[in-house]
């Protein structure tokens, strides 16, 4: 039988085949660069091939990590007398991106039958920035829990304060530590995990202030970005700098958690520390 000739597709061919692929086939992960199927990311978005976790939306970590959750401050939201259009122009914009009206989702959840406050911060909120609404809502969270005798889970994704609100987005770290250190005087448990990316002045404040400290692999945590570092110190940072592995062999966090077991490993610490009430 005589062998075909192969003969290249035209470019009206290769367009018509083009149509046939499916957007966002696939996914290259920010970390190993690899590139994967979407599909195979599954339901905890994580790359099959360095265990990296995608950055989600505020909601569905909310289903991840919980049973029951009861949304609070839905409504609050950035002070009106910030007058610049542009910054206006921004928050409408990262509001209808997130369906937030702020970049940090909080309330009082349970799973397992034990209760606790949870704050998850949302990146497609300005980059989950710290402004004075996002400071007014996590410092409510801690104030509440600490009436009501819950432990405090937070779900810290920033890129620090938000330089359009200037010192007030500043004042929230000393203003949610207040808060913070209130709750805990009255021995009550907070657990952060710290999830990509978390730095700026959340990684300077309340990101770096819990009792048990977690982080899913691979995770960017740090203050100040590698470019500045990198020029303030006049040297190349390691490949593996700000990763959670580096701080986690430097004895900065207590564990690192794959992103599908955050739920059992939150509802283990729960039971151990009789449901977050250290003086219980």
């Amino acid at each position: 039988m005589p062998k075909r000739k192969f003969q290249a597709p035209t470019e009206q061919q290769l367009a018509v085949r083009r149509d046939y692929i499916p957007d966002a086939l696939l996914t290259r992960c920010p970390v190993c660069h690899q590139d994967c199927y979407t599909q195979d990311l599954g339901e905890f978005k994580v790359c099959p091939h360095c265990d990296y976790g995608f950055r989600l939306p505020a909601w569905e970590r909310v289903a991840q990590l919980t049973d029951v959750f009861d949304e609070h401050d839905a409504d609050l939201r950035a002070p009106a007398d910030f007058t610049d259009a542009a910054y206006q122009d921004k928050l409408r914009r990262a509001a209808a991106q997130s369906q937030m009206n702020e970049s940090v989702l909080t309330g009082i959840a349970a799973t397992d039958g034990m209760q606790f406050g949870l704050g998850v911060m949302d990146t497609n909120f300005m980059m989950g920035s710290l402004g004075s609404a996002t400071g007014e809502k996590i410092t409510r969270l801690f104030d509440t829990c600490t009436i009501q005798k819950l432990p405090v889970v937070m779900v810290t994704a920033s890129g620090g304060a938000r330089m359009q609100e200037g010192t007030r987005a500043l004042m929230q770290m000393a203003k949610i530590s207040a808060a913070v250190a209130k709750h805990r005087e009255t021995g009550l448990l907070y657990i952060t995990i710290l999830t990509d990316p978390t730095t700026g002045g959340v990684t300077a404040s309340f990101a770096m202030q819990g009792d048990i400290m977690l982080s899913e692999p691979r995770a960017l945590i740090g203050f100040a970005g590698r470019r500045v570092i990198e020029q303030t110190i006049q040297q190349t940072p390691p490949a593996d700098f700000q990763r959670a592995e580096t701080l986690f062999a430097n004895g900065w966090l207590d564990q690192i958690v794959p992103r599908p077991a955050l739920k059992q490993t939150l509802q283990r610490l729960l039971r151990l520390t009789q449901g977050g009430r250290q003086n219980g």
